[in-house]
């Protein structure tokens, strides 16, 4: 019988301790979940474990075919270059080694569902057709991912029931939080969710929290709540051993249609066809930083 390939997790990082062992954490339930599969997670940046050490203790274990998942919600610079890239490096210093790369979650209906309860604990016993809702991301300089979150907003507010569904980021991309508190006021909206389209608590979800509490003060006409980040729930479990096996089976069905490694997109033309450069910045407060992310991981198999 064939021993399944490892299953590594790819995490961005975070430099809020209780963010970065919420991963730790759910890389061990995973590991629970199928203790015949080795497993190992690590971050690509501000974290430990860095993702190097991770491919190190898999291949200390043995493993020389891993399929390497990205715990990353939107398809952006860190899932299409940096990841690839570093995972390229680690295929250097073990020669040996070969992998699969998968696809990020979202947004996918067992997302939308979290969400939705997520938005439910802070709807309460309120009509639903009388809230409006601000699904707030992490923001990219890369347009696609960005357009991702648009997608995940759309879906959420389909079929639920709710009033409208906007959205806004927290760093890079507009609208910021306050000029997504401010649309969905001019459209009328008296009672405001404030939802976070993070998996985990860290520095981003908390500024997304005090940019709204620093609103709703400024305007005590309108009752605005905070709702919680997805979390550890078992349908993200679910859905990360769904990216595997999908890896595993080479059923990767990316959607490069608007990819600005690959399209040229108006005033992102010079991303076209850049090599895969990993990269490291420090903590994302401003998050200003200016390097390019290169290559594209379509070709999957390596």
């Amino acid at each position: 019988m064939t021993t399944p390939p490892a299953l590594l997790i790819a995490g961005h990082g975070t430099r809020d301790d209780a963010g970065a062992e919420a991963f730790r954490a759910f890389v061990r339930e995973l590991a629970r979940r199928r203790p015949e599969l080795p497993v190992a997670g690590g971050f690509i940046e501000l974290s430990p474990p860095p993702l190097g050490d991770a491919v190190a203790e898999l291949v200390e274990r043995g493993v020389r075919r891993f399929a390497a998942v990205p715990l990353m919600l939107v398809s952006a610079g860190h899932a299409k270059g940096d990841i690839p890239a570093a995972l390229a490096r680690e295929k250097e210093r073990h020669p040996g080694i070969s992998y699969t790369y998968g696809r990020p979650l979202g947004p996918h209906p067992a997302l939308l569902d979290v969400l939705e309860r997520r938005l439910a604990e802070a709807v309460g016993d309120q009509d639903r057709a009388g809230v409006t809702v601000l699904l707030v991301g992490r923001g990219s300089t890369d347009p696609d991912a960005n357009a991702e979150v648009f997608k995940a907003a759309r879906l959420l507010w389909e079929g639920r029931g709710y009033a409208g569904v906007e959205t806004a980021f927290v760093s890079l991309a507009a609208p910021d939080v306050a000029s997504g508190l401010d649309r969905c006021a001019a459209l009328g909206a008296r009672k405001i969710v404030v939802l976070p389209y993070f998996l985990f608590t860290g520095i981003l979800p908390e500024r997304v929290r005090r940019q709204t509490g620093e609103w709703a003060a400024a305007h005590p006409e309108t009752v605005v709540s905070s709702a919680e980040v997805i979390g550890p729930e078992p349908e993200l479990l679910d859905l990360v051993l769904e990216r595997y096996e999908e890896a595993v089976r080479g059923d990767l069905r990316m959607n490069c249609d608007s990819c600005v490694y690959r399209i040229a997109l108006p005033g992102f033309a010079d991303k076209v066809g850049l090599p895969q450069q990993p990269h490291f910045h420090p903590d994302d407060e401003g998050h200003g930083h200016g390097h390019h992310h290169g290559g594209h991981p379509h070709s999957h198999a390596r």
